[in-house]
């Protein structure tokens, strides 16, 4: 929108940029073209605007794909924005409220928007949390916040922010806009930061949720050395020093994002570095071989029992906490079957010898790194297609995480609500590895009939 047309409109909705929302319009056409084509839109592709206002960026973005959802605090404009872009849909809310959760199901979703500057650190940490459906993030931003995004160590503006977000995303300063591009205009400069999800080998994996405590115990005082900042972490600071290649002063400031995983493998080793080669190694695992009717008839390794297609023995848990929510896990690349995609909270292998139960115990504690107090019988799943011929024990239990999730196994995982599972089932079934949606059926048939034994479903899945 231009100038003139932004104040004719806001005097037609009888209002004015309210200062408390953060309300600067941008009426350079120039500008908001150039700042939707570095979101490189392709028609069909799913995208959200947060924070539209008048809809400068919705205009080009809506021209390009008209699979846009809009989220808009400000009622009246929520109001306009509905009856300029019908095709589109329009949330009235607050985008630094907003349940991420929710683009699951619309798939890996391009993310865009001129951010309010006192909710700017909130919304990009919101949208760029661990795990996140987004694909691409174009942001106009207080111009010192995307210097602190993109910055390098032994600068000023090189923080924990720089460090929690650069782990997993690339980011790039694009440019820099002058005041004088939106109405009212603001006292500071912007910036238009662009950030892509890393490759998975930029940097090695490490544990997530120590990794962001360190970091951010380490910038707590900045100017401190970090050996008295993480005393209680490390005991031998001057081998950690060595492996590092810094000397035994160094501030937080001074480690790079590697140095920073690489002192929190230290700390917390995750076995990494042989992932892949243990990937390999499960292939010797002994299952037991069974027939229809899940009776004995011999052993064979995983690798024989797969690659021939053998009935076999599995469990899979649910893990719910407190609000209901259950736990879902990205399966890891190095995964034989269905890698990278979303699965039960645990599942696994029963070996020869073991049973179902003592197998659910060892999954949760091995997968999540927790103890299942107690395991509650869903049901049962007869051999099939879907489940890789395995016969499923299904258990439910609950816990709250965090959880440590072994490379090797799981990518990363979340909580996600019944009903969000639901549309994301509906919109998406092949994000899933098959064997879930088998146990997803069994859990809400079983939960429909209260309990109560049913016919079996297409894949022969009854309740205990």
């Amino acid at each position: 929108m231009k100038l003139s047309r932004i104040q004719s409109t806001l005097s037609e909705l009888g209002t004015e940029p309210v200062r408390s929302l953060g309300q600067n319009f941008l009426h350079d056409q120039n500008v908001a073209q150039w700042i939707v084509t570095q979101l490189d839109l392709h028609a069909g592709e799913p995208w959200v605007e947060l924070g539209p206002g008048l809809g400068a960026l919705t205009q080009f973005a809506a021209a390009a794909s008209t699979n846009g959802l809009l989220i808009e605090k400000d009622g009246r404009l929520a109001t306009f924005l509905t009856e300029r872009f019908p095709q589109l849909e329009i949330v009235h809310g607050d985008a630094a409220k907003f349940d991420v959760r929710e683009l699951f199901a619309r798939g890996p979703v391009k993310v865009l928007g001129n951010l309010p500057y006192y909710v700017s650190s909130q919304i990009l940490l919101q949208f760029t949390a661990e795990p996140s459906p987004v694909a691409r993030l174009v942001f106009t931003l207080q111009r010192e916040l995307a210097e602190r995004l993109a910055a390098s160590p032994r600068t000023k503006e090189y923080g924990a922010l720089t460090i929690l977000v650069g782990r997993r995303w690339r980011v790039k300063m694009l440019r820099t806009l002058p005041p004088t591009v939106f109405m009212p205009a603001p006292r500071v400069e912007s910036g238009v930061v662009l950030l892509s999800p890393r490759a998975p080998d930029d940097f090695p994996v490490c544990d997530g949720q120590r990794f962001v405590t360190l970091v951010k115990k380490g910038f707590s005082q900045r100017r401190k050395q970090l050996r008295k900042m993480l005393a209680a972490d490390v005991k031998d600071w001057s081998g950690l020093c060595e492996l590092l290649d810094v000397p035994v002063t160094v501030r937080a400031e001074e480690l790079s994002i590697a140095q920073w995983i690489a002192l929190t493998n230290r700390i917390a080793p995750t076995g990494a570095a042989s992932e892949p080669a243990r990937a390999q190694d499960i292939h010797g695992e002994i299952f037991d071989v069974v027939d229809e009717n899940d009776t004995v008839l011999s052993q064979a390794s995983r690798d024989h029992v797969h690659r021939n297609d053998l009935r076999h023995r599995a469990v899979h848990l649910f893990v719910f906490n407190k609000r209901g929510d259950l736990f879902l896990q990205k399966r890891s690349r190095w995964k034989d079957r269905h890698p990278e995609k979303w699965d039960s909270s645990a599942a696994g292998h029963v070996e020869s010898g073991r049973t179902f139960e003592e197998t659910a115990q060892r999954e949760i504690t091995e997968e999540l790194g927790v103890a299942a107090a107690n395991l509650e019988p869903i049901g049962r799943i007869t051999a099939c297609a879907e489940t890789g011929w395995e016969f499923v024990r299904l258990y439910e239990t609950s816990a709250e995480g965090p959880f440590v999730l072994p490379p090797a196994e799981i990518e990363t995982g979340g909580f996600f609500s019944e009903p969000q599972i639901m549309r994301w089932i509906a919109a998406r079934p092949d994000d899933f590895a098959p064997g879930f949606l088998v146990c997803w059926r069994l859990y809400r048939d079983r939960s429909r009939d209260s309990g109560r034994n049913k016919p079996a479903t297409d894949c022969g899945a009854d309740s205990f």
